[in-house]
């Protein structure tokens, strides 16, 4: 195989492998083996993330990568976590569950179809809805929560609700940064160091409970940006 041929199936290897380690995930969620489903789900996500890179370095962008790597997301982080919810306490409420379940994986194909149509004609520092990434994580890092404080096990009911108001947000207009311009300019370089390394050291010490933390205030950050938005237009118009 030649160098330039490699390079076009480098990217998309990373992509089969983000639909495998869902799919892994997916049967140890059925195994009853939550910590591993949900820790694969974040493997995922690294694979993810390196696939574009290495096609954007390697400059073998393609349309066929561009949808495959739309059908992964949907196996890796849309069925994976739908079956972690499912299995892990969604069973637990009967047909509620299940609706939860399959919304959550609807709705992140409704969000990204939607993506795939708007790509490249909004603002690329903003993401329309929760992206299915991050719903993701909200529900891998609930998970470890879960089996790390098995008293937590009381809000296994609103855990479902909040998955699916997660599930919601993904297809709704709320912007969220998308952070893929940060502005590393020499004033603003020790401090994304220092803020980093803080947040690096919280995952450290508590991975679970960090991860959680974050991404519960991302996903927080929108709405509460909105209705901030919103007041001032009121006050504005006063």
């Amino acid at each position: 195989m030649s160098q330039s041929r490699l390079a076009y199936v480098l990217p998309n290897l990373f992509t089969a492998a983000s639909i495998f380690t869902g799919v892994l995930s997916m049967i140890k969620a059925s195994q009853g083996d939550f910590v591993q489903a949900a820790w694969l789900i974040f493997l995922s996500l690294v694979f993810d993330g390196l696939d574009g890179r290495v096609a954007r370095l390697t400059r073998t962008t393609s349309r066929f990568g561009v949808e495959f790597d739309s059908l992964a997301d949907i196996i890796a982080f849309g069925v994976a976590p739908a079956m972690l919810i499912y299995f892990q306490f969604g069973h637990n409420y009967g047909r509620f569950g299940v609706l939860v379940s399959a919304l959550y994986v609807i709705f992140g194909a409704i969000r990204l179809a939607r993506f795939n149509v708007t790509h490249g004609a909004g603002d690329p520092n903003v993401f329309i809805g929760v992206p299915i990434p991050t719903a993701a994580v909200f529900v891998a890092s609930t998970s470890l929560l879960l089996t790390e404080h098995p008293s937590l096990r009381l809000l296994e009911g609103t855990l479902l609700v909040l998955s699916l108001l997660v599930a919601l947000l993904m297809v709704s207009n709320i912007r969220y940064p998308s952070f893929k311009k940060i502005d590393l300019r020499r004033p603003l370089v020790l401090k994304t160091l220092i803020v980093l390394t803080l947040l690096g050291s919280l995952l450290y010490l508590y991975p679970a409970e960090g991860f959680a933390a974050i991404i519960l205030g991302y996903i927080l950050y929108g709405p509460l940006r909105a209705l901030k938005l919103k007041r001032l237009r009121i006050h504005s118009k006063e």
